[in-house]
């Protein structure tokens, strides 16, 4: 999207911390104009909440800016921020890095957003948008205790470098910082 002054211009959900925050500042080192939103940080870790926060405020933001976007960048790029947990090729492997992972939640509702992402692609295919998954890994944030791996900075590349694509690049993928992930 193309701000007032034609500036690209990013709208980044869930950027008052950690990945999400980081995101907005690489983005905004860029040149790019960078609008922030928060969530309440007083929400519970249910099933039901989860999925609000994961799944249905990305799918009503998204849905709320697509007029905007399809008027004003024919070029957008859409980024939903999903997890290696969420997909569904290593789970039932006991070797797998994050096979002590045991919850229904988290998972349940990145797996949900990585379908969410898939059809907007669809949706918006031969439009110019482009919809695509990032996975940060496992970054140190206030949503695991700062126990993850790597930094924000290291978290937020894949979502920067969605972000950033060219009309040449792809859509509809699963991607890290090295590149397309299997789902």
């Amino acid at each position: 999207m193309y701000g007032m002054n034609g500036t690209p211009t990013a709208l980044i959900t869930g950027a008052n911390r950690g990945i999400g925050l980081e995101t907005a500042r690489q983005l905004g080192k860029q040149g790019m104009t960078v609008l922030v939103g928060a969530r309440d940080e007083t929400r519970l870790d249910d099933v039901r909440r989860v999925f609000e926060i994961n799944v249905f405020a990305a799918v009503a933001v998204t849905n709320a800016m697509l007029p905007l976007l399809r008027r004003a960048s024919p070029a957008a790029r859409i980024v939903m921020v999903s997890s290696e947990i969420g997909g569904l090729s290593n789970h039932g492997h006991p070797q797998w890095k994050y096979a002590w992972f045991n919850a229904i939640a988290y998972p349940a509702s990145k797996a949900a957003l990585n379908v969410v992402t898939v059809q907007y692609a669809k949706e918006l295919a031969g439009t110019g948008i482009k919809v695509n998954a990032a996975d940060p890994g496992y970054t140190a944030t206030d949503l695991n205790g700062s126990r993850g791996t790597q930094t924000v900075e290291e978290g937020a590349r894949a979502s920067v470098k969605l972000a950033l694509l060219d009309d040449a690049g792809p859509t509809g993928g699963f991607f890290d910082a090295r590149g397309q992930v299997p789902w």
